[in-house]
C-alpha cells in the first residue's frame, strides 16, 4: 500500500514518513533499515567524529541498502564550531541528494547544496522561520511542535496549532514532526496540511536502533509525563528524559544557576554512553512526549507497515464510518454558513 504526496514525489521516496536525524542514533544500521522500508532515513552528520568519518558512514550505509537516503546537518551555535562548510562538501561529494537542515538558518549553505543538486529539506519550530527558509528556497519543510524531543524552540506552540497555523503560508511540501508515532498520527497530520511526518523517539525504540535495549524497554515504560525541559532559562530550551541528572539540571538553573554549573551534567559524551551503556540515569538523552504512545520495539519494517496500511484503512473507511460520510443510511454533510 502506499501513500502518495508532494512531498514522496518531491524526495523520490515511497512513503511519507522521515526518521529524524538523532544526535549518536542516525546510524547507517537504522537509516538502511528505514530506507529499505521504503521511508527516508536520514544520517546525522555530527554524530560523526569528521567529515572523513561521515563519508565513510555513508559508504556503510550504501552497503547496506540502494534505497534513497539523507543526512542531517545540525546547525547549532558553539565556541568552537564544527566544521560545517568541510561536512557539507562531504556530504556533496559523497553523492548524497537529500540533506535535512536544522538549528539556524541553513542559508550559508544553500546555494551549495543546490548547485549540486541537493534537495534541501529545513527543520523549523516556528511559522516564520518556516517562511524564511521557503524564502530562501529550500525545496521542503519540517514544522516541529512542542511535543518533540530535542529542540522545540522557545514560543512553546504544539503541534495541532502549529501544523495548521504554518500551512496557511507554506506553500512548498511540509511534514510534520513532534508527537508522532502511529497511523493515526499521520493521518492527523494530513488533514492539518501537513504530508507527511518525521518520528524520532519512535524510530529510537526499533529493533534496528543503534540504542542499547534497557533504554528502549525505558521509552516503552515511560508516559508522556517523563520528560524535562531544560535551558529554559537560558532559551535554549531542550526536552530530554525525565531522570536524576535532567531534574538537577533543572534545579540548578532555576535556583539562578548558570550554564557553568550544570556543563558537566549535560555533556555529550555522558549522553553518548546512555545509549552505549543501557543507563539511562548516566547524562542527558532527548525522548519526545510522544513515549506515551509507544508500546513496544518493532523492527523498522514492521513500524512502517502498519503505520502506512493502518493510516490507509483510517482514511478509506473508519473515517467515514465515523462520521457517515459515504454511508447509504446517513446524510451528507452540509458545509457550515459560518
Amino acid at each position: 500500500m502506499m501513500l502518495t504526496t508532494r512531498f514522496t514525489e518531491a524526495l523520490g521516496i515511497e512513503h511519507p514518513i522521515v526518521q529524524g536525524g538523532m544526535q549518536w542514533v542516525g546510524r547507517a544500521e537504522l537509516v538502511a533499515a528505514v530506507a529499505r522500508s521504503g521511508a527516508l532515513g536520514l544520517l546525522t552528520a555530527l554524530t560523526q567524529p569528521t567529515p572523513e568519518a561521515l563519508v565513510r558512514e555513508i559508504e556503510r550505509c550504501r552497503d547496506m541498502t540502494d534505497r534513497p537516503f539523507g543526512v542531517n546537518l545540525t546547525i547549532l551555535p558553539a565556541i568552537s564550531p564544527p566544521p560545517y562548510a568541510e561536512y557539507r562538501q562531504a556530504i556533496i561529494e559523497s553523492g548524497i541528494t537529500i540533506v535535512e537542515t536544522a538549528g539556524h538558518s541553513p542559508e550559508a549553505h544553500i546555494a551549495d547544496f543546490k548547485a549540486a543538486g541537493v534537495k534541501i529539506l529545513h527543520k523549523c519550530t516556528s511559522v516564520r522561520h518556516a517562511v524564511k527558509a521557503q524564502s530562501l528556497g529550500v525545496d521542503a519543510l519540517s514544522i516541529d511542535g512542542f511535543e518533540c524531543a530535542g529542540h522545540p524552540g522557545e514560543d512553546d506552540i504544539p503541534g495541532l496549532v502549529l501544523i495548521r497555523k504554518a500551512a496557511e503560508h507554506i506553500t512548498i511540501p511540509m511534514i510534520a514532526s513532534g508527537g508522532f508515532a502511529d497511523a493515526r498520527g499521520l493521518v492527523a497530520a494530513l488533514a492539518l496540511g501537513a504530508e507527511g511526518i518525521t518520528m524520532g523517539t519512535r524510530f529510537m525504540c526499533t529493533v534496528e536502533a543503534p540504542v542499547h535495549q534497557r533504554i528502549k524497554e525505558r521509552i516503552v515504560e515511560s508516559s508522556e509525563v517523563d520528560t524535562e525541559l531544560i535551558f529554559r532559562s537560558l532559551r535554549n530550551t531542550t526536552r530530554v528524559a525525565g531522570n536524576g541528572v535532567s531534574r538537577q539540571v533543572v534545579s540548578t538553573l532555576e535556583a539562578g544557576g548558570v550554564f557553568e554549573d550544570v556543563r558537566e551534567l549535560v555533556a555529550g559524551a555522558r549522553g553518548r554512553r546512555v545509549f552505549e551503556l543501557g543507563d539511562h540515569e548516566f547524562g542527558i538523552w532527548t525522548t519526545g512526549l510522544v513515549q506515551g504512545l509507544i508500546h513496544d520495539i518493532p523492527t523498522v519494517g514492521d513500524l512502517v507497515h502498519r503505520i502506512i496500511t493502518g493510516a490507509t484503512e483510517l482514511i478509506r473507511t473508519r473515517l467515514a464510518e465515523a462520521t457517515g460520510l459515504g454511508s447509504a443510511d446517513q446524510p451528507a454533510l452540509e458545509p457550515s454558513s459560518a
